[in-house]
């Protein structure tokens, strides 16, 4: 009974991944994912009560296919730069089915308040594992950033990919090339902004950074 659980829950997320990709986020819903499942309506929503928690088995779907691409290519000890770059293009290469429903759907996670933003309580899951792996990035890599920087840099990491990610959205470009060329660009930028936070004129900046990201995170934490 267990088994058959599971496996009609994963039948669930399959129909709706599909859907997003091919319909789109609006035109999906929770009575079209059932009927295509072969479940009834009631049994789809013993599973998931909207369809916004099937958003967050996007974004855990998306993390694992990322995970599955980068982890054989990071190299321990190369430059952050070259370990940043492919970090930054296969996270790409696995949201790249998704592109045709991503500009109506980040009108609905943009808000901080949506329970499918990237910053909710409920998407802690995908979060974390995403920020873990700029961990493993910046712990692969050099130069080592100062001991300031290293504990928040991969959260640092992460919110530069969500902006890579945002532009990727709005980028109509063939294959998302300005994306691309985007990424090539900035990762060398932050990799020697890495390299001057150990340098003692520079530290102080790094702080003031630091600092900032604390506070904001403490005032994220008290809204929720």
């Amino acid at each position: 009974m267990v088994g058959r659980g599971v496996e009609t829950r994963e039948r669930l997320v399959e129909v709706a991944l599909r859907l997003f990709r091919e319909d789109g986020f609006q035109a999906t819903t929770m009575r079209r994912i059932a009927t295509q499942a072969g479940v009834s309506l009631g049994n789809a929503y013993y599973y998931f009560d909207s369809k916004d928690d099937l958003v967050h088995e996007l974004y855990l779907n998306v993390q694992r296919e990322h995970l599955d691409r980068v982890m054989p290519l990071l190299r321990e000890g190369a430059p952050l730069a070259e370990n940043l770059r492919v970090v930054l293009h296969t996270g790409l290469d696995a949201i790249a089915p998704y592109h045709g429903f991503g500009t109506s759907f980040v009108q609905i996670a943009l808000p901080a308040s949506s329970r499918t933003s990237p910053f909710s309580p409920e998407s802690a899951d995908a979060r974390e594992m995403a920020v873990d792996l700029m961990r493993q990035v910046v712990d692969a890599s050099h130069p080592r950033p100062s001991a300031a920087l290293r504990e928040r840099l991969p959260t640092l990491l992460w919110g530069a990919y969500l902006g890579i990610t945002l532009h990727w959205v709005i980028d109509s470009s063939a294959d998302q090339t300005r994306t691309r060329t985007l990424v090539d660009g900035i990762v060398p930028v932050i990799s020697r902004a890495v390299s001057l936070s150990r340098v003692p004129v520079a530290r102080g900046l790094v702080d003031d950074v630091v600092m900032l990201m604390a506070t904001l995170g403490s005032k994220e934490a008290e809204t929720r």
